[in-house]
């Protein structure tokens, strides 16, 4: 089985598209950084070149087939659940995607895997920026309030909640003791939260209260 320069000219290659996408995960420090996606590209590349040299003409994509299975596993590994939340998401994407650059690379697709590239690298320095403008236009936050348990201070807050431009999306309340513990959650936008937060803040008959 012969390696001809190209294919070292193809793993030369995953190694800089890779490394210019792992540059980017490096910089936000998140869990697949510089040298993983290096890694994955390059490894793609390689078993996309194997599979092409060992596979013959029956069943030239008999090894390559299997990286998008073993990707998976590796994405699976990145996303992680925090308070409700699902993190890391982005990342596994990244993950996958890298492997199909490499991929592409090793295939010869260098027109397309080019594109696709640029495309991602556009993604993802470029429209975190976007995205944190959709988010303060569109903020979901619960606040957890604590106060005694009466029913005037009950009709206040919840005019106050109701009157702060917010949408309210779900409702709880409950009594330990003498205290009442009321929780709204509510979509909008950042500066009403805050406006909400200061008030509650200053509110003075309010024991606690989370958000």
């Amino acid at each position: 089985m012969d390696f001809a320069l190209e294919d070292i000219l193809k793993i030369l290659l995953a190694i800089l598209i890779g490394g210019l996408i792992g540059v980017e995960r490096e910089y936000r420090d998140k869990a697949a950084g510089f040298r993983t996606i290096i890694f994955i590209c390059v490894g793609a590349a390689l078993f996309t070149i194997l599979s092409l040299k060992l596979g013959g003409e029956e069943d030239p994509v008999r090894i390559a087939a299997s990286v998008v299975a073993g990707v998976g596993f590796l994405g699976a590994g990145v996303i992680l659940r925090d308070r409700g939340r699902i993190m890391g998401l982005t990342t596994a994407a990244t993950i996958w995607l890298s492997a199909a650059l490499g991929m592409g690379i090793g295939g010869g697709v260098y027109l397309l895997t080019g594109f696709a590239a640029v495309a991602i690298l556009i993604v993802l320095w470029l429209f975190p920026r976007f995205e944190q403008s959709i988010d303060k236009v569109r903020v979901t936050r619960t606040y957890e309030i604590h106060c005694a348990a009466d029913h005037e201070l009950f009709g206040h807050l919840k005019n106050l909640v109701e009157n702060s431009s917010l949408q309210v999306s779900d409702f709880s309340r409950s009594r330990s003791g003498a205290n009442m513990i009321c929780k709204w959650e509510t979509i909008g936008r950042i500066n009403d939260h805050e406006r909400l937060n200061e008030q509650l803040f200053d509110h003075p008959d309010i024991v606690e209260f989370i958000t």
